[in-house]
């Protein structure tokens, strides 16, 4: 559900900066839907990448072949991404908070956290430059509290948090609202995954849930468990 929701954000010939994961799964099926000309540029440095499978990281050779182009990651960064030539940027984290603002740093206090976190990779950055941004990230009250421990990200080009229950967005005041429902799913359900009084947008859409297409490509080509049974 999440990476057909994920998928439906994406308009055919947008830019797409993408991770692996999630984000990755929902740009491949968005590609091989709807959106046939999709631009995925990969950190590694795969512009316009067309992978024939589900890269499995962003250093896969299954995204060089037919290829745009293949450059450093530097040029992806200040040619691509600094430059505004970025659409859509996707991003997740240990936390995210009610403005959208995501932690991948810390938990806890700086200087004597209770867990150390990978960092911010690219994920600043991109937050700052891409033209819009998407969360990907399952609910709960722990990633998603009132304010992150640390502020890696910030969150005021965020567009649409994707969660496993809903779709949270920002209001006129850059605060996340409940926006969407999956099907079988209430407010109170997604209320309960985060921490603080979560308001709701005066009308809350219902997402479709994945069409059968949709389904037979994320079971039967793009299911990364695939690869390594056929291999």
């Amino acid at each position: 559900m999440m990476a057909s929701v994920a998928a439906r954000e994406l308009a055919d010939g947008e830019v797409v900066f993408v991770g692996i994961g999630l984000p990755n799964l929902a740009c491949n099926l968005a590609r091989r839907t709807h959106a046939p000309n999709l631009v995925l540029i990969y950190e590694s440095g795969a512009v316009g990448a067309t992978p024939a499978r589900l890269p499995v990281s962003i250093g896969d050779p299954a995204l060089v072949t037919g290829s745009l182009m293949v450059c450093g990651m530097a040029d992806v960064f200040q040619l691509f991404l600094q430059n505004g030539r970025i659409e859509v940027g996707f991003l997740g984290g240990a936390q995210v908070d009610r403005h959208g603002n995501i932690n991948t740093t810390v938990i806890g206090e700086y200087q004597r956290p209770k867990v150390r976190l990978p960092g911010s990779g690219g994920a600043a950055e991109i937050a700052l430059h891409a033209q819009r941004i998407l969360i990907v990230a399952k609910l709960s009250p722990r990633a998603f509290p009132e304010r992150v421990d640390f502020l890696t990200s910030p969150g005021q080009r965020v567009k649409r948090v994707i969660t496993d229950k809903g779709v949270l967005a920002p209001d006129e005041k850059g605060e996340l609202v409940l926006a969407a429902l999956y099907p079988g799913v209430e407010a109170a359900d997604v209320k309960a995954g985060v921490g603080w009084n979560l308001r709701a947008r005066p009308h809350v859409d219902r997402l479709d849930p994945p069409t059968p297409a949709e389904l037979q490509l994320l079971r039967e080509v793009l299911d990364p468990k695939r690869l390594y049974l056929t291999s």
